[in-house]
């Protein structure tokens, strides 16, 4: 049995850019562990159909190359391959880019990696690496506004995955009760690195002036309840100013409405950046959609704003309708005037709750059932 560190390929729903998600930073600590040798990092395809169907210029996928240099310099490699058609005029794509990411990771010097599949379109890495697959839930597509071909295609997907991975994460206690139905699944929540969010920085220079009322993370129909947050920002505007943060993926007449209520809508930010905006906002929100989907979910922003310790009005979704009261104020139709009313009442903020995982703690979850994969292949 192999007992050095292991070679990763992840599969991943996002690509490794400066918003980091669950699967960066989870990498990321397993890599500075030294759990993980070396890593191959598999980016969703560029489209180019797709591009020309939306007026882009369409472009092929950056392929193999090296990762960021200040991760991990020599050890993380991405990938970004092209898909030339969709997947109805091209049905054997996913198979043939499952083969083409193990020849990939020979090429990064990769040696009998585990593969650790988000996207569930990788699914047919099933065959090309039997035995050391794991998959990792972080949202229930099947509960999304996927149209059917698309639905059909992922619950194909999810069925293969959940019956022949080796192993299976989820990242909420939701998923754990409707994916660990039939078979054994690993609860690894997501987490935050407290320090980085805790040091002091300056105020942002885009940041309004006044009192700010701050949303962080994409937004998109299947998580922002654009009505209430086009309510919410025309309730604040006397006072202050509702400003969202992150990659938008919002159709262009729900980015007008927001925009028309006199909400900012700033887009994405690095990283590194994020804690500045949140410790500097006067109060956090969440005015997401109540639904199967969002029930799924495990918002990584719950950890950043508890984090950070300001106070926070969300509606009663999952993770935050579970948060201590004096954290975290719940709301629904009243949700306008009760973040009103929180930035009428601005208070100091609060340190971090005790044992708020971190992403030191849920990597080392993950590399307890990597090894799990490596002892049983």
């Amino acid at each position: 049995m192999t007992t050095g560190p292991m070679d990763l390929v992840v599969g991943s729903l996002e690509p490794w850019d400066d918003v980091w998600r669950r699967n960066q930073y989870l990498v990321d600590e397993l890599l500075r562990a030294g759990t993980v040798g070396r890593v191959l990092f598999v980016e969703p395809p560029s489209d180019p159909t797709n591009d020309l169907a939306a007026r882009r210029r369409p472009r092929l996928g950056a392929g193999l190359r090296a990762g960021p240099s200040g991760v991990a310099p020599g050890r993380l490699w991405l990938d970004q391959p092209t898909k030339p058609l969709p997947r109805r005029a091209d049905p054997g794509f996913d198979a043939r880019r499952a083969r083409a990411v193990l020849r990939a990771a020979r090429r990064a010097g990769l040696d009998r990696p585990v593969v650790w599949v988000n996207d569930p379109s990788f699914a047919p890495l099933l065959d090309a690496a039997p035995g050391r697959v794991l998959y990792d839930v972080t949202d229930d597509w099947l509960a999304s506004s996927l149209p059917a071909r698309g639905l059909a295609r992922a619950a194909d997907d999810e069925h293969a995955l959940l019956e022949r991975a080796a192993a299976v994460t989820v990242c909420s206690p939701h998923l754990a009760a409707s994916k660990g139905a039939h078979r054994p699944v690993t609860l690894v929540t997501n987490g935050v690195d407290i320090a980085r969010y805790r040091a002091p920085t300056t105020r942002p220079g885009d940041l309004p002036t006044g009192p700010v009322a701050l949303y962080v993370g994409t937004l998109h129909a299947d998580r922002l309840d654009v009505d209430l947050t086009a309510r919410s920002a025309r309730a604040v505007a006397p006072r202050g100013r509702l400003v969202l943060l992150g990659p938008d993926a919002l159709e262009a007449p729900d980015r007008e409405r927001l925009r028309d209520a006199g909400a900012l809508l700033l887009g994405p930010r690095p990283y590194d950046q994020v804690p500045a905006y949140l410790q500097h906002a006067d109060a956090l929100v969440v005015p997401h959609v109540v639904s199967p989907f969002t029930e799924s979910l495990d918002p990584l922003k719950l950890y950043e704003y508890l984090a950070v310790g300001r106070p926070v009005v969300s509606t009663p979704v999952a993770g935050f309708r579970d948060a201590p009261a004096d954290r975290v104020a719940i709301a629904s139709e009243d949700f306008p005037q009760v973040l009103a009313e929180s930035l009428a009442h601005p208070t100091a903020s609060r340190e971090p709750p005790e044992a708020l995982p971190t992403w030191q703690t849920q990597a080392r979850l993950v590399a307890d059932v990597l090894r799990t994969i490596v002892a049983g292949s």
